[in-house]
């Protein structure tokens, strides 16, 4: 288990004891973030080793996972990966695990960087979570609400979205910001302290929906630093 490093009196994340109470807990009175903190048995790094070299995002499958040849070690992390999905799957979730070599970048960031490493919020048209655990490999981070400002109300940042958007309708450039996903990224304040989601923990992370009860959980992949082994990544 990877303990919670949070910046002094952050009061967003609610860390519970079980996958049920993980499910059962409501996003309310400011919680946007939950946290299932695990210490798990079984060698995640040699699953990592065992499906050998790659590119991009490779999607595992149990019966992929099932015919490595690992050691007992390694065969008692496969099958946390796969209850884990059978626990999603069981709630009417749609889980993947990932092997993650690289993310593909934007080849024309602009003003507004929109790839998984940019701090942002996920966002959905209905009622939605996101659910995340990282196994191996580097770890995604999350950055508290008040310490992040939209990067399209950073004055330079939106003077240069209006000059490409090209007209003067409010409402049309609001439009042209949704579309683009520009109005879902972040940037960090001076001083920011980001934090680790920490490896092994299954985390439920609120979402930018209508109507939802608390702001979005803002968080972003790792830029992996050269040398770094590949990401072993369980998303829903």
């Amino acid at each position: 288990m990877t303990p919670l490093t949070l910046p002094h009196g952050y009061s967003r994340i609610k860390v519970v004891k079980s996958f049920q109470e993980l499910v059962t807990t409501s996003f309310q009175d400011g919680i946007n973030a939950l946290c299932w903190q695990r210490s798990l048995p079984g060698d995640f790094g040699e699953v990592v080793e065992k499906l050998g070299a790659g590119e991009g995002v490779i999607t595992l499958d149990d019966t992929l996972l099932r015919s490595l040849p690992v050691s007992t070690a390694g065969s008692a992390a496969i099958d946390i990966l796969i209850e884990d999905q059978r626990l999603l799957l069981e709630h009417n979730l749609d889980p993947i695990l990932n092997c993650i070599h690289g993310y593909p970048r934007d080849e024309d960031p602009g003003p507004v960087p929109t790839d998984v490493f940019s701090f942002h919020a996920d966002s959905a048209p209905v009622e939605a979570d996101t659910w995340l655990c990282t196994y191996h490999g580097p770890v995604s981070e999350g950055l508290r609400n008040d310490e992040a400002q939209k990067r399209v109300d950073i004055p330079e940042i939106r003077a240069e979205l209006l000059k490409r958007f090209g007209g003067d309708d409010d409402a049309a450039f609001r439009e042209y910001l949704n579309d683009h996903c520009y109005d879902l990224h972040y940037a960090a304040v001076p001083l920011a302290q980001p934090f680790s989601f920490g490896l092994g923990n299954l985390w439920r992370i609120a979402v930018d929906y209508p109507g939802s009860p608390v702001p979005p959980c803002i968080h972003r992949a790792p830029a992996p630093p050269l040398g770094q082994p590949p990401r072993l990544l369980l998303i829903s």
